[in-house]
């Protein structure tokens, strides 16, 4: 398998302190006007319809509802809300049994308001969601933020999990498992216990989802990613094309012919005759979006592996939901017996976890590779986040900490160490993973650490706010700026405005950072990036 290159190293970077002290309350307004643009109701069935990634522009307005509601209650609620052109639009569409025999794809309904994340993204996202209701909630706008967590309730109770997005084409997957932490952050500030009680049933039976194979593996005791469903994702082969029309999967099939011809297991994933995607391929492709990190070369090539990986990242918030679940049934007054049960579910994660996933030579969480058994060595920021859940040791910590710089970058965190194409990984910073590492540091009591992590990227993001108005989905932490044109190959080649979990992490850092509003101190002069060890790429096996 051929090296992925690194990073450049950059010996000056531009100059992020140089910034107007009025840009701080200038951002801080701009994403208190944003919140509303983000929101969706039932009021807004005709635009939440809208669907860029699949150029759902058509007369008719598809949305689906499960076998639980009813079609002529929902329609009648439409009626009364919707202009009655836009009503005359509307298709409300029972759920066929299986959704494979889905032929228009269209909304997914769910009764309450909700907010996106902006740009192609208009539709309700996993956990997205999570990193939005903390920017309402910081804002004080607590009843949105309950209704946000309460769709994704609905989505289990009537769906069977949180979904990836409110589309029919994402009935097959989930999205990282946040929601227990989403209903206690809600619950922190609005104090409902009878809300708490309510959606307990429903935070518990999405721990059952991710704990029943396929995503459950007795071998490891851990869980993975696996989504469901056949064939390309619908999203990606209309709405992922670049400048020369090619969409998504013929740019990887080129990438695979090119620089993976004698890999032992490209024929598992890719078809040379036909120069297509196998099933095999399409099913890794669907399960890389179910993690949320799509793309990135962390589960195989543009996470064409991403089955045979048990990750990180998800077991760490299972975790969470263990221990979760164990705090909220305590502070119900739940039995005894039943909070030990899930203490000891948690505990007894916590143990695998850390035989499988902690490398002491290299001082990283790693992911295993169910295919070769052994840690996959690609060193990613999911690294961090033990130490935003808790379940790392405080000897892991230093260790984490004394590999930091390898991560860090100018403008933040480093999704990983190689640059491969991929919008998840190297150049690129993303808000969520920065907030949670710089979380994981301080409550390690790494202050200085957390601090000049968050400072820079909130120098980055104010200062590309400053040039441009906007807020952005991602950012180029090397190169300090939010234009990704020509750098991201693979997936959607875009970096979206709006956008919903930047503009939360940005209020949450300042808070964080700057609590009396005069903005976070300017990151230190760049330094030179030390020398990343050398880790071996995975070895290939065949299966």
């Amino acid at each position: 398998m051929p090296e992925a290159s690194r990073p450049p190293r950059r010996r000056r970077a531009p100059v992020l302190s140089n910034l107007p002290p009025a840009i701080w309350p200038a951002l801080q307004l701009h994403i208190n006007q944003l919140w509303p643009l983000l929101t969706r109701d039932l009021k807004h069935a005709v635009e939440a319809a809208r669907d860029p990634k699949t150029e759902c522009e058509g007369a008719c307005v598809p949305i689906y509802v499960s076998a639980a509601e009813s079609p002529e209650a929902i329609a009648a609620q439409l009626e009364r809300v919707l202009e009655p052109s836009d009503f005359a639009r509307v298709s409300i569409l029972p759920l066929p049994g299986a959704p494979e025999h889905i032929r228009e794809h269209g909304l997914v309904y769910v009764p309450g308001r909700y907010v996106v994340p902006g740009g192609r993204f208009n539709e309700l996202y996993g956990w997205d969601s999570y990193f939005i209701a903390l920017g309402l909630l910081r804002e004080g706008r607590t009843g949105l933020a309950q209704s946000l967590a309460d769709q994704c309730l609905y989505e289990v109770e009537h769906y069977g999990a949180v979904l990836n997005c409110n589309r029919t084409y994402c009935l097959t997957r989930s999205h990282p498992p946040f929601l227990s932490r989403l209903v206690l952050a809600v619950v922190a500030q609005s104090g409902d216990l009878d809300g708490l009680r309510r959606a307990l049933p429903a935070v518990e039976r999405y721990h059952a989802y991710w704990q029943t194979p396929p995503h459950f593996t007795a071998a490891t005791g851990l869980s993975r990613y696996h989504a469901l469903g056949e064939g390309p994702a619908p999203e990606a082969v209309q709405g992922e094309r670049d400048a020369d029309g090619r969409n998504h999967y013929e740019r990887v099939c080129d990438r695979l012919r090119r620089e993976f011809a004698d890999a032992p297991w490209l024929d598992q994933v890719y078809d040379a005759t036909a120069h297509t995607l196998t099933a095999g391929g399409y099913r890794h492709d669907r399960t890389v979006r179910e993690s949320g990190f799509d793309l990135t070369d962390r589960f195989g090539p543009c996470g064409l592996l991403a089955r045979d990986f048990i990750p990180v990242c998800l077991n760490t918030l299972l975790w969470c939901l263990e221990t979760d679940i164990a705090a909220i049934r305590r502070r119900l007054g739940a039995s005894p017996e039943s909070i030990a049960h899930w203490e000891s579910l948690a505990g007894e994660r916590a143990v695998r976890m850390h035989e499988f996933f902690w490398d002491g030579e290299d001082g990283l969480f790693f992911d295993w590779n169910l295919a070769t058994g052994e840690r996959s060595r690609y060193a990613y920021a999911t690294t961090f986040m033990p130490l935003w859940a808790g379940w790392a040791t405080t000897e892991q910590a230093a260790e984490l900490v004394r590999r930091l710089p390898d991560f860090l970058a100018p403008g933040g965190l480093l999704t990983s160490l190689e640059t491969t194409g991929c919008q998840w990984d190297a150049p690129f910073t993303w808000a969520p993973m920065v907030l949670m590492a710089a979380e994981g540091l301080a409550g390690y009591g790494y202050l200085a650490e957390a601090a000049d992590l968050g400072s820079r990227f909130l120098h980055l993001a104010a200062r590309e706010f400053e040039r441009t108005g906007q807020l952005f989905e991602k950012y180029d932490a090397v190169g300090l700026s939010a234009d990704v044109e020509g750098k991201i190959r693979y997936g959607y080649p875009t970096n979206e405005t709006g956008f919903g979990w930047t503009n939360a992490v940005v209020g949450e850092l300042l808070a964080m950072l700057a609590p009396d509003g005069g903005g976070p101190p300017a990151p230190p002069p760049p330094k030179p990036r030390p020398k990343a060890r050398k880790v071996p790429r995975r070895p290939s096996a065949k299966r």
